[in-house]
Protein backbone atom coordinates (compact mmCIF):
# COMPACT_ATOMS: atom_id res chain seq x y z
CA UNK A 1 0.00 0.00 0.00
CA UNK A 2 0.94 3.45 -1.14
CA UNK A 3 2.68 5.33 1.77
CA UNK A 4 0.51 8.24 1.06
CA UNK A 5 -3.02 5.96 1.59
CA UNK A 6 -1.80 4.75 5.37
CA UNK A 7 -1.40 8.83 5.95
CA UNK A 8 -4.71 9.02 4.87
CA UNK A 9 -6.33 6.45 6.87
CA UNK A 10 -4.23 7.96 10.04
CA UNK A 11 -6.02 11.54 9.30
CA UNK A 12 -9.62 9.78 8.87
CA UNK A 13 -8.96 8.64 12.53
CA UNK A 14 -7.06 11.57 13.91
CA UNK A 15 -10.52 13.75 12.79
CA UNK A 16 -12.79 11.80 13.77
CA UNK A 17 -13.88 11.19 10.30
CA UNK A 18 -14.13 7.35 10.11
CA UNK A 19 -15.32 5.33 13.71
CA UNK A 20 -15.85 1.59 14.48
CA UNK A 21 -18.99 0.55 16.57
CA UNK A 22 -22.53 0.10 15.26
CA UNK A 23 -23.92 2.91 13.06
CA UNK A 24 -27.64 2.82 11.19
CA UNK A 25 -26.82 4.31 8.28
CA UNK A 26 -29.27 6.13 5.47
CA UNK A 27 -30.05 2.76 3.96
CA UNK A 28 -31.02 1.34 6.83
CA UNK A 29 -28.10 -1.09 7.33
CA UNK A 30 -26.63 -1.58 10.38
CA UNK A 31 -22.75 -0.77 9.99
CA UNK A 32 -19.68 -1.59 11.92
CA UNK A 33 -18.32 1.57 10.92
CA UNK A 34 -18.86 5.21 9.49
CA UNK A 35 -17.13 7.71 7.50
CA UNK A 36 -18.85 11.49 8.29
CA UNK A 37 -16.77 13.85 5.74
CA UNK A 38 -18.68 16.77 6.88
CA UNK A 39 -15.86 16.30 10.54
CA UNK A 40 -13.08 18.20 8.23
CA UNK A 41 -13.92 21.64 9.46
CA UNK A 42 -11.03 22.82 10.11
CA UNK A 43 -8.36 25.26 7.87
CA UNK A 44 -5.62 23.03 8.56
CA UNK A 45 -7.60 19.49 7.81
CA UNK A 46 -9.26 20.72 4.65
CA UNK A 47 -5.51 21.75 3.71
CA UNK A 48 -4.19 18.33 3.94
CA UNK A 49 -7.49 16.62 2.29
CA UNK A 50 -6.79 18.59 -0.63
CA UNK A 51 -3.20 17.10 -0.67
CA UNK A 52 -4.40 13.42 -0.36
CA UNK A 53 -6.76 13.96 -3.17
CA UNK A 54 -4.27 15.97 -5.27
CA UNK A 55 -2.02 12.49 -4.80
CA UNK A 56 -4.68 10.22 -5.56
CA UNK A 57 -6.11 12.22 -8.90
CA UNK A 58 -2.35 12.41 -9.59
CA UNK A 59 -1.79 8.66 -9.80
CA UNK A 60 -5.17 8.03 -11.19
CA UNK A 61 -5.68 10.77 -13.93
CA UNK A 62 -2.25 12.92 -14.03
CA UNK A 63 -2.90 16.84 -13.23
CA UNK A 64 -3.28 17.28 -17.31
CA UNK A 65 -7.19 18.16 -17.10
CA UNK A 66 -8.76 20.98 -17.29
CA UNK A 67 -11.70 21.16 -14.63
CA UNK A 68 -12.27 19.34 -11.36
CA UNK A 69 -16.38 19.43 -10.81
CA UNK A 70 -17.82 19.11 -6.96
CA UNK A 71 -21.46 18.33 -6.98
CA UNK A 72 -23.41 20.19 -4.14
CA UNK A 73 -22.64 20.35 -1.60
CA UNK A 74 -19.90 18.36 0.11
CA UNK A 75 -18.45 18.25 -2.94
CA UNK A 76 -17.82 22.09 -3.06
CA UNK A 77 -15.22 22.53 -0.59
CA UNK A 78 -13.45 19.32 -1.72
CA UNK A 79 -13.32 20.82 -5.26
CA UNK A 80 -11.81 23.82 -3.92
CA UNK A 81 -9.06 22.52 -1.60
CA UNK A 82 -7.82 19.88 -4.27
CA UNK A 83 -7.67 21.99 -6.99
CA UNK A 84 -5.30 24.68 -4.49
CA UNK A 85 -3.56 21.45 -3.89
CA UNK A 86 -2.87 20.28 -7.12
CA UNK A 87 -1.51 23.66 -7.90
CA UNK A 88 0.95 23.79 -4.74
CA UNK A 89 1.76 19.96 -5.42
CA UNK A 90 2.27 19.99 -8.70
CA UNK A 91 2.18 23.50 -10.55
CA UNK A 92 -1.02 22.93 -12.62
CA UNK A 93 -3.81 25.26 -13.07
CA UNK A 94 -7.24 23.41 -12.56
CA UNK A 95 -10.39 25.26 -12.45
CA UNK A 96 -13.02 24.51 -10.21
CA UNK A 97 -16.40 24.01 -10.84
CA UNK A 98 -19.72 22.73 -8.83
CA UNK A 99 -23.33 23.00 -8.81
CA UNK A 100 -26.47 24.83 -7.16
CA UNK A 101 -29.23 22.37 -5.99
CA UNK A 102 -31.20 24.91 -7.48
CA UNK A 103 -30.93 27.62 -10.16
CA UNK A 104 -30.44 30.94 -9.84
CA UNK A 105 -32.22 33.47 -11.79
CA UNK A 106 -30.60 36.74 -10.80
CA UNK A 107 -27.27 37.91 -10.73
CA UNK A 108 -24.87 34.94 -10.71
CA UNK A 109 -27.34 33.16 -12.84
CA UNK A 110 -27.49 29.59 -13.76
CA UNK A 111 -26.92 26.37 -11.59
CA UNK A 112 -23.08 26.36 -12.15
CA UNK A 113 -20.41 27.65 -9.24
CA UNK A 114 -16.82 28.51 -10.51
CA UNK A 115 -15.78 28.13 -13.64
CA UNK A 116 -18.18 27.58 -16.86
CA UNK A 117 -17.52 24.58 -18.98
CA UNK A 118 -16.83 24.59 -22.44
CA UNK A 119 -16.98 21.72 -25.24
CA UNK A 120 -14.09 20.11 -25.38
CA UNK A 121 -13.04 20.06 -21.07
CA UNK A 122 -11.69 17.18 -19.80
CA UNK A 123 -13.70 16.74 -16.42
CA UNK A 124 -12.86 15.07 -12.80
CA UNK A 125 -15.35 14.74 -10.75
CA UNK A 126 -14.74 14.79 -6.84
CA UNK A 127 -17.33 13.17 -3.97
CA UNK A 128 -16.34 12.42 -0.54
CA UNK A 129 -18.17 8.67 -0.73
CA UNK A 130 -20.20 7.03 -3.46
CA UNK A 131 -22.81 4.35 -1.34
CA UNK A 132 -25.21 3.55 -3.72
CA UNK A 133 -24.30 6.18 -6.94
CA UNK A 134 -27.52 8.18 -6.63
CA UNK A 135 -25.52 11.42 -6.80
CA UNK A 136 -24.19 10.50 -10.07
CA UNK A 137 -27.80 9.98 -11.52
CA UNK A 138 -27.82 13.68 -11.17
CA UNK A 139 -24.34 15.17 -11.78
CA UNK A 140 -23.90 13.07 -15.24
CA UNK A 141 -26.88 15.21 -17.12
CA UNK A 142 -25.93 18.31 -15.61
CA UNK A 143 -22.43 18.28 -16.64
CA UNK A 144 -23.40 17.05 -19.99
CA UNK A 145 -26.08 19.14 -20.12
CA UNK A 146 -23.18 22.37 -20.16
CA UNK A 147 -21.09 21.45 -22.69
CA UNK A 148 -19.13 18.91 -24.88
CA UNK A 149 -17.29 17.36 -21.87
CA UNK A 150 -15.14 14.73 -21.53
CA UNK A 151 -15.38 12.96 -18.27
CA UNK A 152 -12.27 11.38 -17.09
CA UNK A 153 -13.40 9.74 -13.44
CA UNK A 154 -14.58 10.17 -10.07
CA UNK A 155 -12.43 10.11 -7.23
CA UNK A 156 -13.94 9.54 -3.94
CA UNK A 157 -12.16 9.11 -0.24
CA UNK A 158 -13.56 6.03 0.89
CA UNK A 159 -14.27 3.00 -1.08
CA UNK A 160 -17.19 1.20 1.07
CA UNK A 161 -17.08 -2.20 -1.48
CA UNK A 162 -20.36 -2.76 -0.79
CA UNK A 163 -23.24 -4.03 -3.09
CA UNK A 164 -26.13 -0.96 -4.04
CA UNK A 165 -29.54 -1.62 -3.02
CA UNK A 166 -30.95 -3.10 -6.11
CA UNK A 167 -27.59 -4.79 -7.69
CA UNK A 168 -24.92 -6.88 -6.38
CA UNK A 169 -21.91 -4.41 -7.66
CA UNK A 170 -20.27 -2.18 -6.21
CA UNK A 171 -21.38 1.53 -6.16
CA UNK A 172 -18.03 2.59 -7.88
CA UNK A 173 -18.16 -0.22 -10.58
CA UNK A 174 -22.24 0.30 -11.25
CA UNK A 175 -20.91 4.16 -12.00
CA UNK A 176 -18.50 3.13 -14.35
CA UNK A 177 -20.31 0.96 -16.34
CA UNK A 178 -23.30 2.92 -16.13
CA UNK A 179 -21.94 6.07 -17.32
CA UNK A 180 -18.37 4.65 -19.07
CA UNK A 181 -15.80 6.79 -16.93
CA UNK A 182 -13.18 5.31 -14.98
CA UNK A 183 -14.04 5.49 -10.85
CA UNK A 184 -11.74 5.63 -7.95
CA UNK A 185 -10.82 6.02 -4.47
CA UNK A 186 -8.12 7.39 -2.11
CA UNK A 187 -8.89 3.86 -0.09
CA UNK A 188 -10.84 1.16 0.09
CA UNK A 189 -11.67 -0.20 3.14
CA UNK A 190 -10.26 -4.00 2.54
CA UNK A 191 -7.01 -1.30 2.73
CA UNK A 192 -8.24 0.20 6.20
CA UNK A 193 -8.80 -2.83 7.41
CA UNK A 194 -5.59 -4.40 6.39
CA UNK A 195 -3.99 -1.25 7.93
CA UNK A 196 -5.79 -0.63 11.21
CA UNK A 197 -6.34 -4.58 12.68
CA UNK A 198 -4.99 -4.85 15.81
CA UNK A 199 -3.38 -1.37 15.71
CA UNK A 200 -3.30 0.64 18.65
CA UNK A 201 -4.17 4.32 18.02
CA UNK A 202 -4.22 6.26 21.30
CA UNK A 203 -4.21 3.41 23.43
CA UNK A 204 -7.15 1.54 21.44
CA UNK A 205 -7.31 -1.16 18.67
CA UNK A 206 -9.71 0.16 16.42
CA UNK A 207 -10.37 -2.98 14.80
CA UNK A 208 -10.00 -5.51 17.41
CA UNK A 209 -11.72 -9.14 17.24
CA UNK A 210 -15.33 -8.21 18.04
CA UNK A 211 -15.33 -5.27 15.25
CA UNK A 212 -13.20 -7.62 12.79
CA UNK A 213 -15.83 -10.64 13.55
CA UNK A 214 -18.63 -7.60 13.14
CA UNK A 215 -17.65 -6.50 9.58
CA UNK A 216 -16.80 -9.83 8.21
CA UNK A 217 -20.67 -10.61 9.43
CA UNK A 218 -21.60 -6.94 7.15
CA UNK A 219 -19.52 -8.18 4.36
CA UNK A 220 -20.83 -11.31 4.12
CA UNK A 221 -24.15 -9.76 3.75
CA UNK A 222 -23.90 -6.39 2.12
CA UNK A 223 -19.92 -6.96 0.24
CA UNK A 224 -20.07 -6.21 -3.67
CA UNK A 225 -19.48 -8.91 -6.09
CA UNK A 226 -17.35 -6.72 -8.09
Amino acid sequence: MEEYKKEFIDFMVECNVLRFGEFTLKSGRKSPFFMNAGLYQSGSQLSRLGEFYARAIHDKYGTDFDVLFGPAYKGIPLAVATVIAIYRLYGNEVRYCANRKEVKDHGDSGILLGSTLKDGDRVVIIEDVTTSGASMAETVPILRAQAKVNILGLMVSLDREEKGKDTEKSALLDIRERYGFDTNAIVGMHEVREYLKGREVNGKVLIDDSISKALDEYYAQYGAKD
